[in-house]
């Protein structure tokens, strides 16, 4: 890393006075599980120059923000674990919130890879200069120059908290559910959980039993499925630590069954009636109030919104102290909720359970590519895209990991991550390598990128289904998941395709007679 006393001017930065710049090959920003397998990738490439920008305190993004109560993964532990570290000493079939992020931390000790990370450093902006082909950023510990950017933030990175009339004059605590308040002991209170997606559903059951009274605000009902939850045995751990390869035999195994779900929602819909029927008979054992489970049974295809699992949601539901609240909320008083029907009910505390800005991330807002739009204003126009999940078009030597249609319904992100990690390190390497000045994926290439996914995403269960879902935009297409089996995502980012970008050189370069690999050449 170079520091060059140069002063730094531009729209987000003060150029009140010379600020030093810090310049970087790489910024990477975020800190979770896409910002440490970048960095441990990147290492292994041989690429020393980077930085990872992190607006926490320490690593692990997701799992170390969300400490709700009941916080864990509905991926199988085995396969949400990196390729390059397996952990045998899991303790369940899915794991809770702390141990995935113990996991997290392990990975990034066992690496080394903490001197590359700059915690408590928030981005505030990133400006691409066309006149230098760098990103100029402006953070809260001043600014850095760098080559490449890398967005690590994540899809669930920022909360969204739902716009009801009120909610900022209750008079008790109000947070999210991934700003949990620990300080709050809603033991013996009056507790109102707002959605019932996958936080909603770990949630309830883990605090009905020490609350007076718990009314969970549904809006739309879940499909939910037995959670095939154990405990490992100290044999079979024993056996994942000294057994050569069966830690990735047991993950391809589970890999491979997980890969079936693409079949039923992408690939032959109609299936997913067997699917329901299983859904339908858990719930008929374990809700036996007919009025309960009317409201609980949802009006749509299983698989069209997330497909949650849980043991111990509907018993939570089932109990004395808990109600189930359909009305939509008319608004909320100082010490109450008031529902569409005039219900008025009264709470201590409100617990929103509403996930987080997928489609509308005020992270858009952060980078600003050529002619000076930000990704916002860009999605706002053409709506939300990339290349592969991974590139934009209108922003060179930029690069997204869990962009737009690179989220599973299905299965492990981590494998998605990883991924588009290969890709992205194989083009940074050939920004090296070859002398480029900047790569920007070509405008064609990702239109009909997105016209043939969109086109295989139509058959899907998430189009057909008959549901609204926070994986759709504003104009109804599906923007965040991959509408095929994984394996395929993989093997399009097996390589950089540096012939589906535009491609300018420095003239240093060019000069030398040094060519890039054919590509549009400027």
């Amino acid at each position: 890393m170079v520091v060059h006393d140069t002063a730094v001017t531009g729209p987000h930065l003060s150029d009140s006075a010379p600020t030093p710049v810090r310049e970087v090959e790489v910024a990477v920003i975020g800190g979770g599980v896409g910002g440490i397998g970048l960095a441990v990738a990147l290492r292994r490439r041989g690429i020393e120059d980077f930085v990872v920008l992190e607006r926490g305190n320490d690593f692990g993004g997701t799992w170390r923000d969300n400490t709700y109560p009941g916080a864990a993964c509905d991926v199988p532990s085995h396969l949400y674990s990196f390729s390059f570290d397996h952990n045998p000493d899991w303790s369940q079939s899915f794991s809770t919130q702390p141990e995935i992020q113990d996991y997290i931390l392990g990975v990034a000790e066992r690496h080394d890879i903490r001197e590359k990370f700059s915690f408590d450093h928030e981005l505030i902006a990133a400006d691409w200069d066309e006149s230098t082909s760098r990103w100029m950023l402006a953070t809260t510990r001043g600014p850095i120059s760098a080559k490449v950017v890398v967005s690590a933030m994540g899809a669930l990175c920022e909360p969204n908290m739902p716009d009801i009339e009120g909610l900022d004059r209750f008079d008790g605590p109000v947070f999210h559910s991934a700003q949990w308040d620990h300080t709050i002991d809603l033991a013996q209170k009056r507790v109102a959980v707002i959605g019932t997606g996958a936080s909603a559903i770990q949630i309830v059951p883990a605090i009905a039993s020490t609350v007076a009274h718990l009314d969970v605000f549904q809006r739309t009902a879940p499909w939910i499925f037995p959670r095939l939850l154990r405990k490992y045995s100290t044999v079979e751990r024993f056996a994942f630590r000294r057994v050569p390869g069966l830690t990735s035999a047991f993950r391809s195994i589970l890999y491979l069954l997980r890969e079936i779900y693409a079949i039923v929602l992408i690939k032959f819909p109609p299936a997913t009636v067997g699917l329901g029927l299983i859904a339908a008979v858990k719930m008929r054992i374990e809700v036996r109030d007919r009025a309960l489970r009317a409201r609980v049974t949802p009006e749509y295809r299983v698989g069209c919104q997330r497909m949650l699992s849980s043991n111990e949601y509907y018993p939570a539901l089932g109990r004395e102290n808990v109600d189930v609240v359909t009305s939509g909320i008319a608004g909320v008083q100082k010490d109450s909720i008031v529902t569409a029907d005039g219900t008025v009910r009264l709470a201590d505390a409100i617990v929103v359970a509403t996930g987080f800005r997928i489609t509308d991330s005020p992270a858009f807002d952060l980078f600003r590519g050529r002619a000076g739009r930000t990704l916002a204003e860009l999605y706002a126009e053409r709506g939300v895209s990339a290349y592969k999940g991974t590139a934009v078009a209108g922003f060179p030597n930029m690069f997204v990991i869990l962009g737009p249609n690179s989220g599973l319904g299905y299965s492990s992100a981590i494998y998605m991550i990883e991924s588009q990690i290969e890709y992205i390190v194989d083009a940074v390497a050939a920004v090296q390598d070859q002398q480029i000045a900047s790569v920007e994926v070509r405008p064609e290439v990702q239109e009909r990128y997105n016209s043939d996914l969109q086109r295989k995403m139509s058959k899907s269960v998430w189009v057909t289904g008959g549901c609204r879902s926070w994986f759709l935009d504003s104009t109804g297409r599906n923007v965040a998941l991959w509408p095929d089996f994984s394996f395929r995502f993989r093997r399009q980012l097996r390589t950089f395709d540096i012939e589906s970008y535009d491609v300018v050189q420095h003239a240093e370069s060019l000069t030398a007679g040094v060519s890039a690999t054919p590509g549009s050449l400027r």
